[in-house]
């Protein structure tokens, strides 16, 4: 019997195949019919996702944990929306040019929503809606871009690994070992090399 038990990240994060439309980048943009994808289908991407408590995150024993396990030592705080953000204009238009990372990026929101899109395996794009209480992270090497919704107001924790690097490679640099290392590990893995890999 199927189980029907709902992941309670659905709540707070939400993912779809992109149309491609160029409207306003702040619009849902869902496919006709409505793509979803799973969160089993982010994972193979490689983005790894949360629910937390964003009304605690000061106190909360499971953002410790996951910090603790993953390294997460730097932390701070980012609000994106016209009055908190200065050059916001540029700001976003610079946070929606595709990019990469040669580290993870993992953000927290703590109050409002935004988008953030990444690849998949076949170059489409995937829209991923955060809002309060979602936590993602996106690998280093994967190509991507940031967003906010309608409602124009998101708070996010930013989280690292030592001292924080927010330099962003926009596309192409496909040059670089971070995406290199990020195609072997995530797109480049198809069942034939899994099963040279069982023989050797």
């Amino acid at each position: 019997m199927v189980s029907s038990v709902k992941d309670p990240r659905e709540e707070v994060i939400q993912a779809w195949y992109m149309d491609d439309s160029n409207e306003d980048q702040r619009l849902s943009h869902h496919r006709d019919p409505k793509q979803f994808v799973s969160f089993d289908q982010l994972a193979e991407l490689g983005v790894l996702s949360w629910r937390l408590d964003a009304d605690k995150y000061e106190t909360d024993e499971e953002l410790k944990k996951i910090r603790e396990e993953r390294g997460y030592s730097y932390v701070d705080f980012c609000e994106v929306c016209p009055e908190k953000l200065p050059n916001y204009e540029e700001k976003i238009k610079n946070f929606f040019e595709e990019h990469l990372h040669t580290d993870e990026e993992i953000r927290y929101c703590v109050a409002g929503s935004g988008y953030f899109d990444v690849r998949d395996k076949n170059d489409d794009w995937i829209r991923v809606w955060v809002k309060k209480g979602g936590m993602i992270v996106l690998p280093a090497g994967i190509y991507h871009r940031f967003t906010l919704d309608a409602d124009n107001y998101i708070k996010a924790m930013r989280l690292f690994v030592g001292d924080p690097v927010w330099t962003p490679f926009n596309r192409p640099h496909d040059e670089l070992p971070a995406r290199k290392e990020y195609l072997e590990a995530f797109v480049n893995n198809d069942v034939t090399n899994l099963a040279v890999d069982a023989t050797a």
